[in-house]
Order: C-alpha cells, then structure tokens, then sequence
C-alpha cells in the first residue's frame, strides 16, 4: 500500500485544534468550565519547565473542561459539529485531492484526540486516523490516554504498526515534531512550516510549501 500522511494542527487545519475543542465543548455543555482554563494553561506551563508530559497536560485539560465522564453519543455529536466550524487551508484540500488522483491512500496522522480528529477526518473523506488514543469506561469518556501520545517518533511507530506494509511515498507536517515521519517519506513536504524546521528542510533539501 502506498500512503501520504498528513499531519492536522497548522498542516490542514489553519490553527491548532484542540483548545478550540475543549472552548466548544465547555460553551455547549459547561460554560462555568471556561473559568477553568487558567488552570489548563498553568499545566501548559509546567510542561515547558519540565514537570508534566504532553500527555499529562492534555489529561489535565480534558478533566478541567470535559469532566470525568463525558457520554459516548454526546461526545460524537459534539465532534461532528466542531468539525464543520474547523477551519481548512486550501493547500491541504488541493493536496489531497492530488494525492488521490495519485492513487495513494491517504492518512490522518496527528498527536491530537481521536475521539474528536476521527470527525474531522470524516469530513475530509479520510478512512484512516492514527491519533492519541482516548480511554473509555461503559461509554464514558475518561480523562486518560489509552496508549502513547502520538508525536515525534511515536507518531512513525504508530503508522508502522497500523500499516505495516505501507510504504509512505509523501508526508506533511508544518512542526519540526515529526521529523521522523519527513525522513521516513519518499517526498517529506515542509507546509507553512516553524522555524526550526524550516531550517531542517533546507539541510536535508526537503520541499516547503506554502499552503495558506
């Protein structure tokens, strides 16, 4: 099987998905939640001094605004709707159509949930996700990942184990993050990319596209 990978936050997507998940969830369900932000951002803090994981931030984040026990149903309806408000870079859907009429298989690969990710997939007519894993307890959404976080060299590990026989012709990515996922392509695509890996790209001659 021959593949392209798309990354989702700031490669599809014009800006990162999931406080804004988190936002449309709580102005839906909880509004009193959003006065918890502050608290989500001070995890966020405690990351870069160290102290927390991603993962753990992201846990913290979703126990702050989701709760402990969120249904199944609702989170579902919830994530289709957030998926018709996220906002589309017009390079990724000139992309994709590309890579189809290429005949190649596309899939969605991002470190952010799949138990929202997967409806935004659905509206882009992708089959395939491999996302961070969200746990669930008699169709309760809990606070918890099931798995690992899927970034960096994790995210590559987890394509390879999803798609064993897959031979990953293209991949795009607009972080520095998934370098691996880049060297491990055929083609790697630098989209609207971070300094830091603009800076990759032009060492290792990979191709940077401009997608907004």
């Amino acid at each position: 099987m021959c593949i392209a990978v798309y990354d989702l936050d700031l490669t599809i997507t014009a800006w990162p998905t999931y406080t804004r998940w988190l936002i449309f969830w709580a102005r839906r369900h909880a509004p009193w939640r959003l006065t918890l932000l502050p608290l989500a951002g001070i995890a966020g803090l405690a990351f870069r001094v160290g102290l927390f994981s991603r993962g753990r931030v992201k846990t913290i984040a979703q126990r702050l605004i989701m709760g402990r026990g969120a249904a199944r149903t609702v989170v579902s309806a919830t994530a289709s709707a957030f998926a018709a408000t996220v906002s589309l870079r017009r390079g990724a859907a000139n992309q994709l159509a590309a890579d189809r009429a290429a005949g190649l298989e596309i899939v969605l690969a991002t470190a952010s949930f799949d138990f929202y990710v997967t409806a935004i997939a659905t509206r882009l007519g992708i089959a395939t996700v491999v996302a961070t894993g969200s746990a669930w307890d008699d169709d309760r959404l809990r606070p918890r990942l099931a798995g690992s976080n899927c970034y960096g060299a994790v995210k590559l590990a987890m394509i390879a184990a999803r798609l064993p026989d897959a031979v990953i012709v293209r991949a795009y990515s607009d972080h520095v993050s998934d370098a691996p996922l880049l060297a491990a392509a055929e083609t790697a695509v630098a989209v609207n990319p971070s300094l830091a890996l603009r800076r990759l790209a032009h060492s290792r001659q990979w191709t940077i596209a401009d997608w907004r």
